[in-house]
């Protein structure tokens, strides 16, 4: 079976019959609500998202230590490799009672809907302060990039939990690399909600041991160490979607803009098509936004925008906590280059074949954009022994692109 035809999610094995049942009624209520959800969120997204997503941040910085750290200043957590260790055994683990010799697939953002090709044009003009590493000078980059469902799961397009991601490989970009893997590539990475599932790899490494269990409710519902204004936060993001064009894409980490200056990243339509969904509220087709994709560029062209972010308050958008939304009243985002995806067929079997032969990771980039934070310095190891493993066990060597690559 290809590895990448939806399928339903495992019941949830905790132990307990009971926990069991609680989970698994969650996530059958989270799927019904998916089917009514586009009658709804339009409403919610414009009149309360925004105001209760100012009032969780509220929540959250008021239980959270100012530890005076100044603007782009990092500092590690306790016990930081021991999270990052349980991290990998985790997904380690997960990934092996997943999937079979020959059909590993990632242990998070899962499901491939679609790699294209693409190119990064930097604008003209920036202001000095935004003038650094890859936005230096006006220039177009190569580039492929991955859109992908949540993880750890291949489900069927509305049985998962409303959350995608993007992976941008950019090519021909001079200067020396933070890992000496890939030579002439730099990685960007965002997801639809605009924090992070977990604040830090502490928190990382419970929600892991959960989804060992397939019940990942219980990292944040459970009476020692809950985790229920993450889970608001994220729930006010996550949505019924209709493309993986047609939403905004976030950092949610920060990374460096140059010595001594943080900035976060984010990825906007500059469309406001919204492709109707078929069937609803009966049951779209398994895989509906990769045809939406696929109708979409068969059309035309798609332009998303990027965004930069300064960090200009080192406790309200801070390093060390991906949980915390950067206020834009403290540091609007400015635009500055379009990731420009021509009209293109990309949906043969060995187009999407070929995403399981790249390897992903934050550090594939040049100094001037250095990765910051503690589940940033995790992403390092834990991406490149997880994709060790995936292309080890499906028996395919890690490439690194060109663009000159073709699937006739």
């Amino acid at each position: 079976m290809n590895s990448n035809t939806s399928r339903p999610a495992p019941r949830a094995a905790t132990g307990s019959a009971l926990l069991d049942w609680i989970s698994d009624a969650s996530m059958t209520l989270l799927h019904l609500e998916r089917r009514i959800d586009p009658l709804l969120r339009p409403a919610f997204d414009a009149l309360l998202r925004d105001p209760l997503t100012r009032l969780t941040t509220a929540v959250i910085n008021g239980r959270r230590r100012d530890e005076g750290l100044r603007l782009a200043e990092e500092r590690a957590i306790p016990d930081e490799d021991a999270h990052l260790q349980s991290i990998i055994d985790s997904f380690t683990e997960q990934m092996r009672l997943l999937w079979k010799p020959g059909g590993f697939e990632r242990g998070g953002n899962t499901k491939t809907q679609g790699i294209v090709r693409a190119s990064l044009i930097v604008r003209d003009g920036l202001p000095p302060e935004l003038r650094h590493g890859i936005y230096a000078t006006a220039r177009s980059y190569p580039a492929w990039v991955r859109f992908s469902g949540p993880g750890p799961y291949v489900t069927p397009d509305i049985d998962d939990v409303g959350f995608m991601s993007i992976s941008i490989k950019l090519m021909d970009v001079p200067g020396p690399k933070l890992m000496d893997d890939e030579r002439f590539t730099q990685d960007l990475f965002g997801v639809s909600t605009p924090t992070f599932v977990t604040p830090d790899t502490k928190a990382n490494a419970h929600l892991q041991k959960w989804s060992v269990r397939n019940a990942s409710l219980f990292h944040f519902v459970n009476f020692t160490t809950p985790h229920l204004a993450d889970l608001i936060m994220q729930g006010l993001w996550i949505k019924t979607q209709t493309s993986p064009f047609e939403a905004p894409y976030f950092s949610c980490v920060p990374y460096l803009l140059g010595e001594g200056r943080a900035m976060v990243y984010s990825l906007w339509p500059t469309s406001k098509r919204r492709t109707p969904i078929p069937r609803l509220p009966l049951r779209p087709p398994d895989d509906y936004l990769r045809q939406a994709m696929v109708a979409t560029l068969a059309e035309g062209d798609v332009d998303l925008e990027l965004r930069l972010q300064l960090q200009t308050d080192a406790f309200r958008m801070p390093i060390e906590d991906a949980g915390v939304y950067w206020p834009e009243r403290l540091s609007p985002r400015v635009p500055v280059a379009t990731l420009h995806i021509p009209r293109q067929t990309f949906d043969s079997p060995a187009q999407l074949d070929f995403a399981k032969r790249l390897s992903y990771n934050p550090w594939h980039c040049i100094a001037e954009h250095r990765p910051l934070g503690n589940q940033s310095r995790a992403r390092k190891r834990m991406y490149w022994e997880l994709s060790q493993l995936r292309q080890r066990m499906n028996a395919v060597p890690h490439v690194e692109p060109t663009g000159d690559e073709r699937f006739d």
